[in-house]
């Protein structure tokens, strides 16, 4: 388990605090499912997707980091790696224990850039996408930290199914 979530960032006062508080609540819950693992059985499919645990870990830290620079950056462009689908697995020469470095070191730079902030209200461009409407669309930084909870959330709940597959733990047994 990480800094990040055992010690869930209280330092900001007000909105951006507690929205930091409920993403850190989610990682924590993620990163049960994590717990006592090998890197094979964190790379193991385990249900009919083809979601790892490895992956999703993986796929979150991308996460972070593609919404914090969109947020930060401010300019609208694609940060790299965002449509990359290599996210979503583990492949060869990636440890668990790596990506979890990498995902806690993109969540302590999500909470240094929320910290940073003047105001939750600032607004900024998001990247063109193929899916993008054709005019642009703008978000504020509150509703970019309220995607990655969600975002945070969902697949907190499908790492749970997916470990609960692969030996009978789960989130709830684990806290």
């Amino acid at each position: 388990m990480t800094a990040s979530s055992q010690n869930p960032p209280s330092f900001l006062p007000g909105e951006p605090g507690e929205l930091l508080y409920a993403l850190a609540e989610q990682r924590t819950l993620l990163l049960i499912t994590a717990r006592e693992l090998t890197d094979a059985q964190a790379a193991q499919r385990t249900t009919v997707s083809d979601l790892t645990l490895g992956g999703i870990v993986k796929h979150l830290t991308r996460a972070e980091q593609v919404w914090t620079q969109i947020m930060v950056k401010g300019d609208g462009e694609l940060p790299q790696g965002m449509l990359d689908l290599e996210q979503y697995r583990m492949v060869e020469g990636d440890t668990l224990a790596g990506l979890l470095e990498q995902y806690t070191a993109a969540a302590q730079r999500t909470e240094e850039s929320v910290a940073a902030l003047p105001d939750l209200g600032c607004s900024v461009p998001l990247p063109r996408t193929p899916w993008s409407p054709p005019e642009t669309v703008h978000w504020s930084a509150r509703r970019i930290l309220l995607h990655l909870i969600r975002e945070t959330a969902q697949h907190a709940g499908h790492a749970d199914i997916i470990r609960e597959a692969l030996d009978g733990a789960s989130t709830t047994a684990q806290r």
